[in-house]
């Protein structure tokens, strides 16, 4: 990142789909409670689908040749959604929604750790050093925090 603007730009971004983890997780919880894991899944699913092809419709950005040359794992990506969902089911009505989504951020933050040190699925690698092994175990100190 170059600018100052790029740096607030990419916080922003990043900050608006925290809130949206954060709007999401007890709406599908909610919705789990009366209609079903499975079933709110597919409605969430159903959702993100249309919001992508109004997007593609007026922002466009698709290249459907690129499609066949990504990495055929890549393209089963959604079912991960689907796992996360499942996930939410079981743990939402027993631990609430703080501690779901401090498990996630733990989770979704480790797993980053793994991914950049090891530059998979293309990413820069950055390696795991000890200032980054802190940052995992502060977070997990504020989690348990956060549901005391």
């Amino acid at each position: 990142m170059n600018s100052i603007a790029e740096i607030v730009t990419v916080v922003v971004v990043g900050l608006i789909g925290g809130i949206a983890v954060g709007l999401q997780v007890p709406m599908s919880g909610a919705m789990s409670a009366r209609l079903g894991p499975v079933a709110t899944s597919l409605i969430i699913h159903l959702g993100g689908t249309i919001l992508s092809a109004i997007l593609l419709i007026f922002v466009g950005g698709i290249n459907l040749r690129e499609v066949n040359q990504l990495p055929k794992p890549f393209l089963l990506a959604g079912v991960s959604g689907v796992v996360l969902y499942l996930c939410l089911a079981v743990t939402l009505p027993r631990v609430g929604a703080t501690f779901s989504i401090a498990l996630l951020i733990l989770a979704q933050l480790t797993f980053g750790l793994i991914v950049d040190h090891f530059g998979w699925f293309g990413m820069p690698q950055h390696a795991l050093n000890l200032t980054r092994a802190l940052g995992v175990v502060l977070l997990v100190a504020g989690a348990w925090l956060v549901t005391q």
